[in-house]
């Protein structure tokens, strides 16, 4: 699919991307894209392996204060708000800024339009997100502010923070 096609059905969704870049498949976030400090985001999404089980190797840029403040996972749904795949992060980042954690595998077609976002304990989903494909790249977006919240209460969930 076309970026401009990309573009106008991230929109209907209520979510905005950056202007894309010239073939990647690393895409990082730009200071145009919105940070709340009590909020996480996704800043940079990688894709290795093929179709139906590829590994995402997302980084995370959180301002983290240790249990009582951490990104406590990351997601990939898919652009109606379906959960695809959840990588559960056992413990906060407070000296590790951004982050990156791998997980996988995540069953989705080369083709298929995805998000990757973050959830921050205790203040949820930020708006800011990574939209593409396996097979084209990401690129930043901005997500609605309330966009599948409800994906919140599914599991799996974290059942405690290390430290």
């Amino acid at each position: 699919m076309a970026k401009s096609a990309v573009l106008w059905s991230l929109l209907l969704l209520g979510c905005t991307t950056a202007p894309p870049s010239a073939e990647k498949t690393t895409a990082t976030a730009t200071d145009t894209v919105s940070r709340p400090s009590a909020l996480a985001s996704v800043t940079a999404v990688e894709v290795s392996g093929e179709q139906g089980s590829y590994i995402f190797e997302v980084t995370v840029a959180s301002k983290e204060t240790g249990c009582d403040r951490y990104a406590n996972w990351w997601e990939v749904i898919d652009t109606e708000g379906n959960l695809i795949y959840r990588r559960i992060l056992q413990h906060s980042h407070v000296n590790e800024q951004p982050f990156t954690r791998s997980g996988g595998p995540v069953a989705v077609e080369p083709a298929q339009r995805i998000i990757v976002r973050v959830h921050m304990e205790p203040t949820g989903y930020g708006t800011d997100a990574m939209a593409g494909t396996a097979a084209d790249g990401f690129e930043p977006a901005v997500l609605e502010e309330n966009f599948a919240i409800a994906l919140a209460q599914e599991q799996p969930l974290p059942t405690e923070c290390a430290f």
